[in-house]
């Protein structure tokens, strides 16, 4: 199962509102169960270079079915599988990224977040999913 197209609206206006309130204008990215892209938004002033970095998070969420700061350790130089982060075309381990699950615990998307600090970018991604339907 997969979310929906106005879930994945309702999240990215969520996770807007979140970064507006930190004054922080981030890239907001929602994949389905697959990692596939569903919704995105660029907020006003966002970082350019962010545009990719949003998604990436979102899908490092799906692969690792977590938040993907979970997989900073393990990429770490001296960590137990340094340079994880260069497979899968590519993941992002920093926070931003966190995953989706339906009451049963399936995984059905992720939200993707870049623009601020990664503390921030964790911040404006959980309140992305808060209460989603």
């Amino acid at each position: 199962m997969s979310i929906s197209l106005d879930t994945a609206q309702a999240m990215v206006e969520r996770a807007r509102v979140q970064a507006a309130a930190l004054d922080v204008p981030t890239n907001i990215a929602v994949v389905d169960g697959g990692g596939d892209l569903l919704a995105f938004a660029r907020m006003d002033g966002a970082i350019l270079g962010s545009i990719d970095i949003a998604p990436a998070k979102a899908k490092t969420s799906i692969l690792f079915n977590g938040p993907s700061e979970n997989l900073r350790d393990f990429c770490r130089p001296g960590g137990p599988a340094p340079a994880t982060e260069y497979t899968n075309g590519s993941l992002i381990p920093y926070a931003g990224g966190v995953a989706l699950h339906e009451e049963a615990g399936v995984l059905t998307g992720a939200i993707g977040v870049c623009g601020g600090m990664p503390d921030q970018d964790g911040e404006v991604a959980r309140a992305g999913i808060a209460a989603h339907d």
